[in-house]
């Protein structure tokens, strides 16, 4: 098996999210920076393999601090994979978890889920609606589409969202063709690209208004460690994950 074909096909899925979700992605950005400019955070949430893209935003070099991720380790595989995912389609636990959040009304919650039909991700989204919290999504439409909803509803991640970011990341997820199945999981690797644009995009309009973004340092290099302990001070209390 040549690694080239799938190199080649991440590289068309990419090519394939710039021409196609670029104003989805600006538009994304715009919101969560008139947040950021009044001192807000970005809260994401993801279930599942979808919560990688949480940990991409936060505490990462280069980054910006003002994201809070909504860490569930009941919803991850590390504290049992097979229950987790039983957990992801319970209803009711997304508003205990979004009850737990410090937010303000004018904050956008990112949620990410690749099928978006399971309980928890669609529920949070009713959720942070109800509130007044703008709602920014990452999922595969593709995937949605073909899927049913798991909540009596019958809705999708997608219809619930004020500004939808498609990774098309195709149903099944795998990318190479084999007589074993679909292999090359490739939805990761789509949203945690959108999920870095989504950043270069905010940065630019801090850049465009002349003002100075609030970005981690790498704790590895000289001065990093002083550097983010000056950012922490301001957003600690809020941001449940720093400490």
């Amino acid at each position: 098996m040549d690694y080239k074909d799938f190199t080649c096909k991440v590289t068309e899925f990419i090519n394939i999210i710039d021409v196609e979700e670029t104003k989805n992605i600006e538009r994304a950005a715009e919101m969560i920076y008139q947040a950021m400019r009044q001192k807000g955070l970005l809260h994401i949430f993801c279930t599942g393999h979808s919560h990688m893209i949480a940990e991409e935003m936060f505490y990462r070099a280069g980054g910006l601090i003002q994201v809070n991720p909504i860490l569930e380790p009941f919803l991850m595989q590390h504290e049992g994979a097979a229950r987790s995912t039983k957990f992801e389609r319970l209803p009711g636990i997304a508003k205990i978890v979004f009850d737990s959040v410090v937010k303000l009304p004018f904050e956008p919650f990112l949620i990410v889920s690749n099928s978006g039909i399971n309980a928890v991700p669609i529920e949070m989204a009713e959720c942070a609606k109800a509130n007044q919290n703008p709602v920014i999504v990452i999922t595969s439409k593709t995937v949605s589409k073909e899927l049913a909803s798991r909540i009596p509803s019958g809705k999708h991640l997608f219809e619930l969202a004020d500004v939808v970011i498609d990774n098309h990341a195709p149903n099944g997820d795998g990318i190479i063709m084999t007589k074993y199945g679909n292999i090359g999981a490739v939805s990761t690797i789509a949203s945690v690209y959108i999920a870095q644009r989504i950043v270069l995009a905010i940065i630019s309009h801090y850049e465009t208004d002349g003002i100075t973004p609030t970005i981690y340092k790498s704790a590895n290099i000289d001065g990093g460690d002083e550097h983010n302990k000056g950012l922490f001070d301001e957003y600690e209390k809020r941001i449940r994950s720093l400490y």
